[in-house]
C-alpha cells in the first residue's frame, strides 16, 4: 500500500469539492482508498497528463471529477502518491 501525500493545494480542492459536492464524499474517500491500494486499477481511469502537466497523472472520481497526482519518491519499497489537485474537469487541467 502506497502512503498519500496531501499537499497544501489538495486540502484546499478537498475541502471546497465537498462542499460543492457534499453527495460525493463517500465516492472521493473510496477513491483515495483505491489509490492508495492500487493506483492503476482500472476503477480509476488512471493516466498521464500532457502539456504543462507532463509528468502527472490523473485518475477519475464519478463522471467529472478528476483528482491529479503525482509518485514521489520515498525511503520504503514503492514511491508516495503526492495529492496535487481534486476538482471538476475545468478546474484541475
Amino acid at each position: 500500500m502506497r502512503q498519500l501525500v496531501w499537499g497544501k493545494t489538495f486540502i484546499r480542492a478537498h475541502k471546497r469539492a465537498i462542499q460543492r459536492h457534499p453527495d460525493l464524499q463517500a465516492e472521493i474517500e473510496r477513491v483515495l482508498r483505491l489509490l492508495a491500494d492500487d493506483p492503476f486499477d482500472p476503477r480509476l481511469r488512471t493516466h498521464k497528463l500532457k502539456g504543462k502537466l507532463l509528468g502527472i497523472w490523473a485518475c477519475s472520481i464519478g463522471y467529472d471529477l478528476r483528482l491529479v497526482f503525482e509518485f514521489v519518491k520515498s525511503a520504503g519499497k514503492e514511491d508516495d502518491i503526492l495529492l496535487i489537485e481534486v476538482g471538476t474537469h475545468e478546474e484541475v487541467y
